[in-house]
């Protein structure tokens, strides 16, 4: 069973009826008290930062197909972006988005008047792994392109969009965006941090991009803490959280919150394991009844749910 923590929230009371998250505070000022004292208040909401909409995250998960809805259970899309207080209108980095399970969400809850960008693996990264042909990777190189397209398909009124490489973020966004996701996305980043410093390159984007009093939200499957370095380096898709942690501290980020709304108990991987045996992957699994029996029993991965910050 996923263990689920309760969110402190004000958009959280009914996700289908709740619209908004800010209350105007009454005046309690006497009738007596001249009008013109009570109007020269500042209001509290003047410059106040976007709210996280709880019903608009609601009203983004209906318009899921089928099999997107099949994944919320284990991914808990709605309390993860309550969680990194991503609110609409905001500019949002989505760290190697893929086939665009979260961007689909975000295209609707950020809307026309947000930003939505798509940072993928840098060209020359692709090879690396070993295993795609020429043409694979022509097509993976094209996706960075295509990404305000895919975008744009999600939804009529789309944010504003771009698709670009952690070696080539545009001038113009430069200390302008709100968040940063990477979502089940650092594993390979990190695989390649030894040969290649990806690791270090993506989070030095990352600081460059964000404005002050942003945040960096990090969903990650999570290996044992007592597994070896080797093992847990992202090239079997997991990373010790302890190691995470410490990526960014040396990054120059510092940690400000962690929940447990992604853990998953019941997958303990040993050594031999990769997070893809497990749902939606099957790798390994799918042709053998008994394992993958075995295997959706354990369900998705165990994910840390991480929030950073700029160090100060």
């Amino acid at each position: 069973m996923f263990k689920k923590s309760i969110i402190a929230s004000t958009c959280t009371l009914a996700l289908a009826m709740t619209f908004g998250c800010s209350e105007v505070p009454k005046d309690d000022a006497k009738d007596t008290e001249p009008k013109a004292k009570v109007a020269m208040q500042p209001s509290p909401l003047k410059d106040a930062a976007p709210a996280v909409d709880g019903g608009k995250l609601f009203y983004a998960l209906k318009n899921q197909n089928d099999e997107d809805k099949s994944r919320n259970d284990s991914r808990n899309p709605i309390q993860t972006l309550e969680f990194f207080k991503v609110a609409p209108g905001m500019t949002v980095a989505e760290g190697l988005p893929g086939g665009g399970w979260y961007s689909k969400i975000l295209a609707y809850y950020l809307g026309s008047e947000g930003q939505l960008h798509g940072i993928n693996y840098n060209d020359e990264m692709w090879a690396r792994f070993g295993f795609f042909s020429e043409e694979d990777i022509q097509e993976a190189i094209k996706r960075t392109d295509k990404f305000p397209d895919m975008v744009s398909a999600f939804v009529e009124k789309a944010p504003q969009s771009t698709g670009f490489t952690f070696n080539t973020p545009p001038d113009e966004l430069t200390g302008t965006v709100d968040r940063v996701l990477f979502i089940r996305a650092l594993h390979n980043v990190n695989r390649f941090e030894t040969e290649a410093g990806t690791m270090s390159e993506a989070l030095a984007t990352t600081k460059m991009l964000l404005k002050d009093g942003g945040l960096v939200g990090v969903v990650q499957h999570q290996a044992p803490e007592t597994s070896s370095d080797k093992w847990a380096d992202g090239s079997a898709g997991y990373l010790k959280k302890s190691a995470v942690i410490e990526a960014f501290k040396k990054a120059g980020f510092e940690l400000v919150n962690e929940s447990d709304i992604n853990e998953n108990s019941n997958d303990i991987p040993t050594e031999k394991d990769t997070v893809w045996r497990l749902p939606p992957s099957y790798n390994g699994t799918a042709d053998d009844p008994r394992l993958k029996e075995k295997v959706d029993a354990i369900g998705e991965s165990n994910r840390m749910t991480l929030l950073f910050k700029k160090a100060q």
